[in-house]
């Protein structure tokens, strides 16, 4: 009785702090890189390693996470309607497949070199973006990538709804009947409200979850849905008997036009993974040991390639089964009807639930909140930008209008694969070419140190780089929004958008570099410590540990840590 009244106290005292604005600090911890005139708090400073929890195992685990969703599922489905083949006996004709092999194959160069600085550093994406784009520059990158994960965020967990209306009516049909109380305007009925609050209610809680403790969320993520996908081709090819004749058919298209779609579908696919290129650090970051991070270069295109051909075959069973193509595997489960039929889909409902709460996790929520503790670090923790993303993602944007009545929207949405496809580059080649993985991590933290590169914290040959790769897309995007523009020749370029986009601005900002070194920022090893004056004394701080006199002070804390756990 005591421990709950003191308990309650406790939590009377929180609320009523946050009744002014200091209450909302974050506390700042004592080993932290930041000088006096900035700010940082724990998931901002180098990862703890208590924290640094994750194997090549997690890596594994969390590519199911982030690969496994419904549009996964279909995504083959782009490259078939556009004119090319699915795989057959004829090894030309084998344009989709080949496309998903190596549009997922060409994003593991950026996932695995991005990916490294993550693990190697223990800092999230936007910190790492400081070495290259400058302390002040690196904000437009984040805030880039945050849009994009606040919109993709709303716009999956509006797709969870349906298949959690997949889960409910598969118990009860007559949901499906439920009177539609609300005007049209709303863009949205009844009926797909409650399943819309429901979904967000029980995702989350699961979204609260710290990224370091993941690890058996996605254990359980990978057996669902895998057995969900795995039960479905097996049970619409016994329907079938067989996996349909989508595998017999002829390219619509031929000679240059069938080049470029080629080339087109297969900068799709990469594109698709822009986000994930450009942020993987915010993940790899927990990583024990930096070599995990190169297990990508197989785990992306083996699951990529898995779950598209999945997608294929189920679509084309459904041909045979119901006399149309259906890529969208919610609404092949919709198709499921008496008692055996609605105990699948209420099967697959809950995987697809289950996949779309992984990919809102892995893709969207976590990445969206790192983003906002760098830009508020004295206010904002991953936590409490977790309920500020999945609030203003999940209600204030209305998700269902923006995939109900915007396609131009979502094609924007897409389209900012052009910005994100530079900083991408920007960053792998300052890591790996420009600093040869030789970066002071404490000087990423500091407002006035090496990597502020002049006074307005502008490292401008990323400026240029960003430039020569961005705007000549930009007629591209304007007609991604709105089909009526006529861009000519422009139209190719903005069909091999990220190929384009990653390749110009690397080897732009490697040239620039080398020609215009910023010698200020090379030194011949990475640092992750320095020296701090405490108390007139000289102190170690490794970012880590409490600051430190000589090594025992370490061996103290570590065995603390261990005997703690």
């Amino acid at each position: 009785m005591e421990q709950l009244r003191a308990r309650t106290e406790r939590v009377n005292r929180n609320i009523s702090s946050k009744r002014s604005k200091d209450g909302w600090i974050m506390e700042k911890q004592p080993m932290t890189f930041t000088d006096g005139t900035t700010w940082s708090n724990v998931d901002s400073d180098v990862t703890p390693l208590e924290r640094r929890t994750w194997s090549s195992w997690t890596i594994l685990g969390y590519w199911f996470s982030d690969v496994l969703s419904a549009q996964s599922w279909a995504g083959a489905s782009a490259i078939i309607a556009v004119g090319l083949t699915c795989v057959d006996a004829d090894v030309d004709r084998r344009e989709s497949v080949y496309c998903l092999i190596l549009g997922t194959f060409v994003v593991t160069i950026p996932l695995c070199m991005n990916g490294a600085m993550g693990a190697q550093l223990h800092v999230p994406f936007p910190i790492c973006a400081r070495s290259s784009f400058g302390y002040y520059f690196s904000r437009f990158a984040i805030i880039i990538r945050m849009v994009t994960a606040l919109f993709w965020h709303a716009i999956q967990t509006y797709s969870g709804s349906t298949a959690m209306t997949q889960m409910i009516r598969a118990i009860w049909p007559s949901y499906l009947d439920i009177p539609n109380h609300l005007p049209a305007s709303a863009g949205i009925t009844t009926q797909q409200m409650v399943s819309h609050f429901l979904f967000w209610s029980v995702q989350f809680p699961i979204l609260l979850i710290p990224p370091h403790k993941l690890r058996w969320f996605f254990v359980f993520k990978t057996v669902v849905v895998v057995a969900a996908a795995v039960g479905t081709v097996i049970g619409m090819s016994v329907l079938a008997n067989g996996a349909g004749d989508i595998w017999d058919q002829q390219p619509t298209v031929s000679g240059s036009t069938k080049s470029w779609l080629i080339l087109s579908s297969m900068s799709s696919m990469t594109g698709g993974w822009a986000t994930m290129a450009t942020n993987v650090a915010d993940f790899t970051r927990y990583l024990k040991k930096p070599k995990g991070v190169y297990w990508q270069s197989l785990f992306v295109p083996g699951i990529c390639t898995m779950l598209g051909v999945f997608g294929i075959i189920g679509t084309s069973c459904a041909k045979v089964v119901y006399g149309e193509y259906i890529w969208d595997p919610l609404a092949l489960a919709s198709m499921w009807e008496g008692p055996k039929g609605r105990a699948a889909a209420f099967f697959v409902g809950f995987a697809w639930c289950v996949a779309q709460i992984g990919v809102n996790l892995s893709a969207n929520v976590i990445s969206c909140s790192n983003d906002m503790v760098n830009l508020f670090p004295k206010y904002i923790s991953i936590r409490r930008g977790v309920v500020i993303t999945t609030v203003i993602g999940g209600w204030v944007m209305v998700p269902w209008k923006i995939v109900s009545s915007a396609a131009s929207l979502l094609n924007f949405m897409g389209a900012l694969g052009v910005f994100l496809a530079p900083v991408a580059a920007i960053t792998a080649c300052d890591f790996w070419v420009v600093k040869r993985r030789a970066v002071d991590v404490p000087a990423l933290y500091r407002r006035h140190s090496r990597y502020r590169y002049n006074t307005i914290g502008t490292n401008w040959r990323a400026v240029v780089a960003l430039l020569v790769s961005a705007v000549p897309n930009l007629p591209g995007m304007a007609a991604a929004v709105n089909a009526n523009v006529d861009i000519g020749g422009a139209a190719y370029i903005y069909d091999i958008f990220y190929l384009y986009g990653f390749t110009s601005a690397f080897v732009v900002y490697a040239g620039l570099s080398w020609a215009f070194p910023a010698q200020e920022t090379l030194i011949e090893e990475s640092i992750y410590e320095d020296v701090v004056l405490m108390n007139g004394v000289e102190m170690i701080n490794d970012g880590v540990h409490r600051p430190f006199a000589d090594g025992k002070a370490v061996a103290e804390d570590r065995a603390t840590e261990v005997s703690a756990s």
